[in-house]
């Protein structure tokens, strides 16, 4: 049992059942089956231990607050391979690895087929064969990327935590970002929490710009921008929103190099006035549609997301700022962790480069039933 900047815990004695057995309270968690403990028997100098802990530390900076230190625990219940990820009580993410393998990922020049075992890169779905150590070079040769089984779980645990990440804020790690503040510019802290905005509010806040992969560094930015919204009755979701155009810039910059152009996915007129209509009689409610519909615009943008990987590209989508919202909490319901951006929230000074229309080829066929 170790955690991610680690400690073992003291093992209970033989034939008794603790609280700490039973309820597991740490907020984020990785279960791991008995095949995969060598990984960690080393504890601190174990390399999945410090690939963890470098991701907790580069997820903390992109995000603007602490991630708390990730816990990982044997669970002989498991099969031997598989490894669960927990934030919270809640399992978010559960695959397998092969500790003795390494995964062989294939690129867009290549043509063997690999022997080994069959199956798919956990973070990004694409297919991938796990193969013993002595054919990486075949693999490299014919243009695989190979990945260490410890990365393997310390990528899909990054992409868990930036998916999740929302969940783990809480008025303490608001209160220490306040505090921090605080040291440079007291009087608008002074000024602004609690008076005019409640500490609950502004947690609340945060968290839907977190749930979008907004980052929430710029702390002077948005108490700024939200002491101007005093009065005008908007919900804390309507206000994260607003904060949205001036933060999307702090995101972009993150996903895409400075000087390479954003690779944009934009949906095709018919199509997004196709989603508009579905919202007319209540611009609140989310976004309904048909099955078919709805396979078929997010098997089209898992196919581009994953090519667009297999580059080390990251996708965004544009839509435009009344659709923005509602498209991105349908695909966050689907399990897709695409960027969705509004067309006001794009940099004036960054080139673009669309990569695809959905519904403005045969790929999505968007027909009003």
């Amino acid at each position: 049992d170790t955690s991610g900047d680690a400690a073992a815990a003291a093992p209970s004695a033989p034939g008794t059942l603790t609280a700490d057995e039973v309820t597991d309270y740490s907020a984020v968690s990785i279960q791991i089956g008995y095949g995969l403990i060598p990984m960690i028997e080393d504890g601190d100098q174990s390399t999945l231990l410090s690939r963890i802990t470098s991701i907790r530390r580069d997820v903390s900076k992109a995000m603007g607050f602490v991630i708390p230190g990730v816990r990982i625990r044997d669970d002989l219940s498991l099969p031997p391979n598989t490894y669960r990820i927990r934030i919270g009580q809640a399992i978010v993410a559960e695959d397998l690895v092969y500790p003795d393998r390494k995964l062989a990922l294939p690129g867009a020049n290549s043509t063997r087929k690999l022997k080994g075992i069959e199956g798919k890169d956990p973070s990004f779905g694409m297919d991938a064969v796990w193969i013993q150590p002595h054919q990486q070079p075949e693999a490299e040769a014919d243009d695989h990327i190979v990945v260490e089984p410890d990365s393997v779980i310390a990528t899909h645990l990054s992409q868990m935590l930036y998916q999740h990440g929302y969940n783990l804020l809480g008025p303490d790690d608001v209160q220490a970002l306040l505090d921090n503040l605080e040291r440079t510019s007291p009087t608008l802290v002074d000024a602004v929490v609690p008076k005019l905005v409640p500490l609950h509010t502004l947690t609340s806040v945060l968290r839907h710009l977190l749930a979008d992969r907004i980052p929430i560094s710029d702390m002077r930015r948005i108490l700024e921008g939200m002491s101007e919204m005093i009065g005008r009755n908007m919900s804390n979701q309507d206000m994260a929103e607003a904060l949205r155009p001036s933060l999307a810039p702090l995101l972009i910059q993150q996903v895409a190099p400075l000087n390479a152009p954003l690779p944009l996915i934009t949906l095709a007129p018919e199509l997004e006035q196709l989603l508009m209509r579905s919202r007319q009689q209540n611009p609140n409610d989310p976004l309904v549609l048909d099955n078919n519909l709805a396979q078929t615009i997010l098997s089209a943008l898992g196919k581009v997301s994953e090519d667009l990987a297999a580059q080390g590209r990251t996708a965004i989508v544009v839509v435009s700022a009344a659709l923005r919202r509602p498209f991105a909490a349908y695909l966050r319901a689907h399990s897709s962790d695409t960027i969705v951006l509004a067309i006001n929230e794009l940099p004036d000074n960054r080139p673009i480069e669309v990569v695809a229309s959905l519904g403005g080829n045969p790929q999505v066929t968007a027909q009003e039933e």
